[in-house]
């Protein structure tokens, strides 16, 4: 149950207890100079490059602090499972609208915003971050501060607490975030419409331009699939006019999952980030096409030289889902954004306790 008030017999807020078992933590670490390896339920360890650390557990500080379905606010600790915050949000007809992927039974909402992935629905509400209101974190200085609040307009400043989102935990140890949250719809259908991929392209450019229900769009490279969701009426006449036949709406919970057959391929997959009518020649692979055609994942064998050369001629960039494949995983940064990251990590963690090497090697 969400927690409000003190606690009657110690006075202390609910948690506290949790967080200086943590802040200990860090204490010792700065008194011991020995790197910290964070993690929740390590669903996403693949994303980065690994850590040697002494491992620091979160998911012992887990429990939604508050939840007000009035407000479209809901605020957890890092180590709450996603599908606790997912159920509660549920049972009052909201959800978290950037469809965070789990990738597995223990994800957190820690590392929901460590990583900052975002499902099918991102091109069309936005991101993780875009849902951070505010979130408390553990310096490298063992400060346990406070960022942000839990309406919009709190954020004034320097945002550090949607810097922390997409951070892999090198810029502090996040211990609680409060997100804004919104209705369900009311409706949703999904289709699929047989075409090629040229072809599915034209028609993301061109429905992009139009006031089409859309929140989902994929291509598989034989077939176009769409959700459209919103109120009963217009749902119904994009459905008339876009034609194609009913899906089941699971598959866009398969496509977030990476448990299409597509992800089943044993080669080494790629993310190409690029924008959505772009045409980029990536090397011989498969592809899946999603997000309108601004994400593309790809499974080839090419090397990752190819790859980023290919992803940065259109535009963009690439990032390697699979271990073990590139010692530089993230897409390399050109120097000033690396430098404004480095300066960020001396602010925030001048020792590099947290994470030392999980984004860039040195940083």
């Amino acid at each position: 149950m969400p927690e409000h008030a003190t606690t009657a017999a110690s006075g202390k807020a609910p948690g506290a207890d949790l967080s200086a078992a943590l802040i200990a933590h860090v204490e010792r670490a700065l008194a011991d100079k020995a790197p910290l390896r964070i993690q929740g339920g390590n669903t996403k360890a693949f994303h980065g490059r690994p850590v040697d650390g002494e491992l620091l557990d979160t998911r012992g500080h887990r429990g939604i602090v508050s939840y007000d379905p009035t407000e479209l606010v809901i605020t957890a600790r890092a180590g709450t499972p996603l599908v606790e915050v997912e159920a509660a949000l549920d049972a009052a007809g909201q959800m978290l609208p950037c469809e965070p992927p789990h990738f597995g039974t223990g994800a957190t909402v820690g590392g929901m915003v460590a990583t900052g992935l975002s499902g099918p629905r991102r091109p069309w509400v936005g991101s993780v971050r875009d849902f951070v209101l505010g979130c408390r974190v553990i310096s490298g200085g063992a400060k346990h501060l406070r960022f942000g609040g839990e309406v919009m307009k709190n954020v004034a400043g320097y945002d550090v607490s949607r810097l922390m989102v997409g951070s892999l935990g090198c810029l502090g140890l996040i211990t609680e975030v409060s997100f804004k949250v919104l209705p369900k719809p009311r409706n949703s259908v999904s289709l699929r419409l047989e075409m090629d991929t040229e072809t599915a392209l034209e028609r993301f450019a061109e429905w992009g331009q139009q006031p089409l229900p859309i929140t989902a769009a994929c291509h598989d490279g034989e077939a176009l699939m769409l959700r459209l969701e919103g109120g009963e009426g217009s749902v119904a006449a994009a459905r008339e006019r876009l034609g194609g036949e009913a899906i089941s709406p699971a598959f866009w919970h398969a496509l977030r999952e990476h448990e299409l057959a597509f992800f089943q391929d044993p080669r080494p997959l790629w993310r190409i980030s690029v924008a959505n009518d772009s045409r980029p020649a990536l090397p011989a692979g498969s592809q899946l096409i999603d997000w309108g055609g601004a994400q593309r994942w790809l499974k080839t064998e090419a090397n990752a030289d190819a790859i980023r050369t290919a992803a940065t001629a259109a535009g963009g960039h690439a990032s390697c889902f699979t271990p073990g494949v590139t010692d530089s995983p993230l897409h390399p940064l050109p120097e000033v954004l690396l430098r404004y990251h480095r300066q960020l990590k001396a602010q925030l963690d001048p020792q590099g306790l947290f994470n030392p090497g999980r984004m860039y090697a040195g940083l």
